[in-house]
């Protein structure tokens, strides 16, 4: 029997083979201690029969295959069944960082054109208000319903109840959802996700992780967290703001991997942060992982210390638009950060196959088709791309985006899409991969051009200094390159500009930085709390250089 290209198509044979297997444990109440009680369960029994009670419902209610539906749902049991009951529907799930500035999050419900909107009571009202996605014609209430019309899940999911087996014919080339990225570098784009390049994640994700059905996952971002039913994982949501993994409560975090005997742990380098912060070791975990921004080599090192001997540390490569592209293991990520501290780079691994990574010049023009005189020798920092199963194809109504982003390739009688990562980067002689930064915070200078993470772990390296970040004044190829710069808490400034400049004149490419600001917090992005807004912090210098009031 051929099965419908569709993650959730795996989750029938689940609900068979570990039927009382828990899909999900969720925080429910909080006991006396402060602490979640973890009381609300669902096995994949559960999660299989009401996701099809659920996809039956939205059927009958208007909300089937290709139609383009808001989910604006907390992380909770019924985010899990929601998004399931729409893969199983057929329907296009459109995701959306709630905490994105309120203007670029309108646009962004605008620009998705969605014939439907599903989300909690809060999101209802502030649609209403703020005018939020005024296509959306059908409309679903997680919770109580107020005077915005439209119907409850509690109703959709009686109306299907006991319609039994629900999947959609989805085909691989089928839209299967539209996630839009964190606009940490821009406005955020609506990646166009094709049913195809879900089923490749999750393989992809599984052989190289190896992971095992059974195991218990932690996964402190909620997307990731729906890859672990398809895989046959336990998934413990934790009791914190996926937001703000800054200010996660570690004792909270620790609390879970214990009571379930966690293996698996995925989070920003901001949650792994708060995590080696604290300082208690995690003897449970045979694999950690962490991504959305460079993981920092002291915080690398100082996890290898709380995690067991024989854990692995992982640090995949990617991006909304193509995941995973590379990866490498934290014991060849320390054995490269002598090299990253004298700026190097950060070195992201070698390519997952069967992903196809080169490095092509760097331009800020549309490429529309592929030409190998695009490549870069080995070592010569060029733009990273990529050609593989998840690479997605295209923008959604953003087709000026598309074009920058991606570049026809063709093979033989068809043809692929390459996906332009907007970050720059080299190959080394192994054949390993190297970041150097984004494309667009590059600095082009009388000199050259400075690449923020060949410049900036050469500061990190001050013991009072928390992080860097490398941003250009003035327009290309003249701008002015100034080193904005965070301290630890309670450390006074002092001397530290002077130690920054001896730093800087110890390698050729920092010696021309002349300008150092002390910055009190940095502007960082909101899903991941660790890329640094490196556009306002530009702004924010050429005020001061400007002598403008900060």
């Amino acid at each position: 029997m051929i099965h419908p290209c569709n993650i959730a198509a795996v989750l029938p044979r689940l609900a068979r083979e570990q039927p009382g297997q828990p899909a999900i444990r969720y925080p429910g109440t909080t006991g006396p201690d402060g602490f979640a009680k973890y009381d609300v369960v669902m096995d994949y029994h559960a999660l299989d029969s009401r996701s099809d009670a659920i996809a039956a419902g939205l059927v009958r209610y208007g909300i089937g295959r290709g139609t383009r539906t808001v989910v604006m749902v907390r992380p909770s049991p019924e985010f899990f069944l929601l998004m399931f009951a729409l893969f199983k529907s057929g329907a296009v799930p459109v995701l959306v960082d709630p905490g994105i500035d309120k203007r670029a999050l309108k646009q962004c419900l605008d620009e998705a054109q969605p014939e439907a909107f599903i989300g909690i009571p809060l999101a209802q009202f502030a649609r209403v208000l703020l005018g939020w996605a005024k296509s959306a014609k059908k409309r679903v209430t997680v919770g109580r319903r107020w005077g915005w019309g439209g119907t409850t899940l509690a109703r959709i999911e009686q109306d299907g109840a006991g319609a039994g087996a629900q999947l959609a014919d989805t085909q691989p080339d089928d839209v299967a959802a539209i996630l839009f990225t964190s606009g940490s570098t821009g406005v955020p784009k609506g990646v166009v996700y094709r049913h195809r390049h879900f089923v490749a994640q999750i393989d992809m994700l599984n052989r190289i992780l190896d992971l095992q059905p059974g195991d218990v996952d932690l996964p402190t971002f909620p997307p990731f967290a729906l890859f672990d039913p398809a895989m046959g994982l336990t998934s413990v949501i934790p009791d914190m703001d996926p937001t703000k993994p800054a200010k996660a409560d570690p004792r909270k975090l620790h609390d879970a991997i214990d009571r379930f005997g966690a293996v698996q742990l995925f989070g920003s380098p901001a949650l792994m942060r708060v995590l080696v912060e604290y300082g208690k070791p995690l003897p449970t975990i045979k694999r950690a992982t962490s991504a959305g921004a460079p993981v920092p080599p002291e915080i690398v090192a100082k996890m290898r210390e709380l995690l067991p001997e024989d854990a692995q540390f992982w640090t995949p490569y990617g991006a909304t638009e193509c995941l995973p592209v590379a990866i490498v293991e934290s014991r060849e990520l320390q054995s490269t950060r002598a090299a990253t501290e004298a700026g190097a780079g950060t070195c992201i691994g070698h390519a997952v196959e069967p992903n196809e990574v080169r490095i092509i010049r760097i331009t800020d023009e549309p490429c529309d088709e592929w030409s190998d005189e695009l490549l870069v020798p080995a070592g010569v920092i060029g733009e990273i791309t990529v050609a593989g199963p998840t690479a997605t194809d295209a923008y959604f109504n953003r087709e000026a985006a598309t074009r920058i982003a991606k570049i026809r390739e063709r093979l033989g009688d068809g043809e692929r899409i390459v996906h332009r990562m907007g970050d720059v980067g080299y190959r080394d002689e192994q054949g390993r991969l190297w970041f150097c930064g984004r494309k667009t915070q590059r600095v082009e200078t009388r000199n050259g051009p400075l690449y923020t993470e060949q410049v900036e772990p050469v500061f990190n390296t001050h013991p009072c200094v928390r992080r860097t970040a490398l941003v250009g004044v003035g327009d290309y190829p003249a701008q002015v390159p100034v080193l904005c710069y965070e301290l630890l808490p309670g450390v006074e400034d002092g001397n530290i500009e002077e130690a920054l400049r001896q730093l800087a004149q110890r390698h050729a490419h920092t010696s021309t930085i002349a300008h150092f600001l002390r910055h009190p917090g940095f502007p960082v992005d909101i899903r991941h709390n660790t890329k640094i807004s490196r556009e306002k912090l530009a702004v924010w210098a050429t005020s001061r250089m400007n002598g403008a009031r900060p």
